[in-house]
C-alpha cells in the first residue's frame, strides 16, 4: 500500500466515534508508526513492529483493534466475549495502556478490563464477570486467572504482545508460548518490540503466520527532540554533581534513572535530605505505592521520579522537561527507551548523563548505536581526571598460601609420634 506523505487521521478509513475521540485528545496526524502498522492491522494481517517507546505505538494498534471491535459492540455487556487480548510485560505499563484504550474508545460501547499481579484478585474477577470486549494484562495474573477458570479466551480475534523484547528479558518466555496456545488458532498476531535481538525474532518466527515488518528506527525519533549531554565524573561524585546540577541547571519534571534498587532508595534519601519534592518507584515496592508515586508526578505534587528501567518502561508523562541518567546502562538500547520519555509529541526535551571511568564503554556503545557524539559539558565542579582507570573490586585473600599452614599453626600442632 503506498502511503501519502503527511497522512491525516482520516485517510486511515477509522470510523466516527475512533476520529472524535482523536481530536478530543488533540492528535493532529499519525506518527510514522501509526501511519504503517494501521492499514496492515485494518487488514488482519499479522504485524512485527520495531519501534522505541514515545513513538505513538500504543495507539497503532488501539485505534485499528477497536475499529475492528466497533461493528459488534453492541452485545449486552454480560454478554460480551474477550475478542482482543493484549499482553505487557510490567503493572505500569499495562495500566498506561487501559487508560490509552478508554480514551480512544470514549465514544463507542467497547468495554476494557485490566488484569495484573501484585494486587488483590478479587475486584479483577469481578470485573471479568461483568464482561469486556478487551483484555489488557500481565503474563502471570492472566495465567493464574486461567487456571481458575475465569477468564476465557476462546473467542479472541486480536492478539497483542508489547514490548515483547522487555517481556523476554523478564524470563516471560514460556508464559507468553502458553498464552498463545490458549488463544484459538486462527487469529491475528501483533509483535510489538523496541528492539529486536535474536530470541524476539525467534519467538515471532514461532508464532506468527507470513508478519509484515514495521521498523521505525530509533536513531531519528531520539535525536530530533531530546538534546543530550554528557558529564564525565568519578562514581562517588556523581551524588553531589547531580544536587549541584538540580540547584543550577536542571528543572522542571525530572524523571531520574538508576541501575539498581538500592541505587534508588540511595537517591531518595538523599534529594529527600536536601527538600526536593521525590519519590520513586522499583520492584519491591507495593504496586499501590508504585501507581501513587507516578500519580503525584503526574499530578505535580512532586517534580522528581526516581526509577530502576523495568519499572519505568510504562511510564508516559505529559511535559517531562528532562531525563537524568544517573548510572549509564549497559545496553545502548535502553538508554534510547529512556531519553525517549521526554521530547515526545514535538515537545522538547534534555538528557543529562553521568559517565565514570568504568561507564566508558557503555557511553561508546551507545553513542554507536544512536550514531550521534553525544556533547560534553566540561564546565562543572566534579570532573573526571582523563588518566581515571575503572575501578576494579579484588576480593581479599588470605595471605598464605593455599594449602599451607602458617607458622604459628605449625609451632602448635601436637605431634602423635
Amino acid at each position: 500500500m503506498t502511503i501519502p506523505t503527511r497522512m491525516n487521521f482520516k485517510d486511515l478509513q477509522l470510523n466516527k466515534p475512533i476520529l472524535r475521540a482523536i481530536a478530543a485528545m488533540d492528535y493532529e496526524r499519525p506518527t510514522l508508526v501509526q501511519e504503517k502498522a494501521i492499514p496492515s492491522i485494518l487488514d488482519k494481517k499479522d504485524l512485527i513492529v520495531s519501534a522505541q517507546t514515545g513513538t505513538g505505538k500504543t495507539a497503532a494498534f488501539a485505534l485499528p483493534i477497536l475499529q475492528l471491535l466497533f461493528d459488534r459492540q453492541d452485545a449486552p455487556k454480560k454478554g460480551k466475549k474477550i475478542r482482543a487480548l493484549i499482553v505487557s510485560p510490567t503493572r505500569e505499563l499495562a495500566i498506561q495502556i487501559e487508560e490509552n484504550f478508554k480514551s480512544y474508545a470514549q465514544f463507542t460501547n467497547l468495554r476494557t478490563a485490566l488484569v495484573f499481579g501484585g494486587t488483590s484478585i478479587e475486584p479483577q474477577k469481578e470485573l471479568l464477570e461483568k464482561g469486556a470486549d478487551i483484555l489488557i494484562a500481565t503474563p502471570g495474573r492472566l495465567l493464574d486467572l486461567h487456571k481458575q477458570a475465569l477468564v476465557n479466551l476462546d473467542f479472541v480475534e486480536t492478539f497483542v504482545l508489547d514490548e515483547a523484547d522487555l517481556m523476554l528479558d523478564m524470563g516471560f518466555i514460556d508464559d507468553v508460548k502458553k498464552i498463545e496456545r490458549l488463544c484459538p488458532e486462527k487469529k491475528q498476531i501483533l509483535l510489538f518490540s523496541a528492539t529486536m535481538p535474536h530470541k524476539v525474532i525467534e519467538l515471532a518466527s514461532s508464532i506468527l503466520n507470513a508478519p509484515e515488518t514495521v521498523a521505525v528506527s530509533p536513531t531519528s525519533s531520539v535525536a530530533k527532540n531530546v538534546s543530550q549531554v554528557v558529564f564525565y565524573t568519578p562514581k562517588p561524585k556523581k551524588m553531589e554533581l547531580c544536587l549541584h546540577l538540580l540547584r543550577n541547571t536542571i528543572k522542571g519534571n525530572i524523571l531520574i534513572f538508576r541501575r539498581t534498587k538500592f541505587g534508588v532508595a540511595k537517591l531518595e534519601k538523599t534529594l529527600k535530605k536536601n527538600g526536593y519534592k521525590v519519590d520513586s518507584i522499583h520492584g519491591d515496592k507495593p504496586q499501590s505505592e508504585r501507581q501513587l508515586a507516578l500519580q503525584k508526578f503526574k499530578k505535580g505534587d512532586l517534580n522528581i521520579l526516581i526509577a530502576t528501567d523495568v519499572a519505568a518502561r510504562g511510564i508516559d508523562v505529559k511535559d517531562l522537561d528532562a531525563v537524568v541518567n544517573f548510572d549509564l546502562p549497559n545496553v545502548p538500547e535502553t538508554y534510547v527507551h529512556r531519553i525517549g520519555r521526554t521530547g515526545r509529541a514535538g515537545e522538547l526535551g534534555t538528557s543529562y548523563s553521568f559517565c565514570s571511568a568504568d561507564e566508558k564503554n557503555y557511553l561508546a556503545n551507545i553513542q554507536k548505536l544512536i550514531n550521534t557524539h553525544i556533547t560534553v559539558e566540561e564546565e562543572h565542579p566534579y570532573p573526571l581526571d582523563p588518566k581515571a582507570k575503572p575501578e576494579v573490586h579484588k576480593k581479599q585473600g588470605s595471605p598464605h598460601r593455599k594449602g599451607r599452614k602458617s607458622a604459628s599453626s605449625k609451632k602448635n600442632k601436637k605431634r602423635w609420634y
